[in-house]
């Protein structure tokens, strides 16, 4: 009895959210087909010129855009940024550093200290249980 591997493809869209692209820019044959799981696995080993420059200058999608800019996907949309934005509109973003992503980098640096808070509460009670176990 032999069995076959059907090859695991994905659609455009979800390949270019595992490189971390934004679809609109990359080549018409990329959006057109679909991927296979080696083939975005060759395109994470080996990026083509294509994909570097899109990693490099952009449009890049929100969730990289707002990394870069170090607030939440909501927290963009509250400064009224709903595109793609390219390293150079990132960076002048940046330099301006206008009220609402002060706002929002504030609001992002609260939500870490406040995760890492949890955790270590978590990690704490998890400590006293063990102990009060054994």
């Amino acid at each position: 009895m032999t069995s076959h591997k059907t090859t695991q493809t994905m659609k455009p869209a979800t390949a270019a959210k595992k490189l971390g692209v934004y679809l609109e820019a990359t080549p018409a044959e990329f959006q057109e087909g679909v991927v296979t799981r080696s083939e975005l696995n060759a395109l994470q080993a080996e990026p083509p010129q294509w994909l570097q420059e899109l990693r490099r200058n952009g449009p890049h999608p929100r969730p990289v855009v707002a990394s870069k800019l170090g607030v939440s996907i909501a927290g963009l949309a509250r400064g009224g940024v709903t595109e793609a934005l390219t390293t150079e509109q990132i960076d002048a973003l940046k330099q301006e550093n206008p009220e609402w992503l002060q706002k929002e980098r504030g609001t992002q640096a609260d939500v870490r200290k406040e995760a890492v808070r949890i955790k270590e509460k978590h990690a704490e009670q998890a400590e006293r249980q063990q102990q009060s176990g054994s």
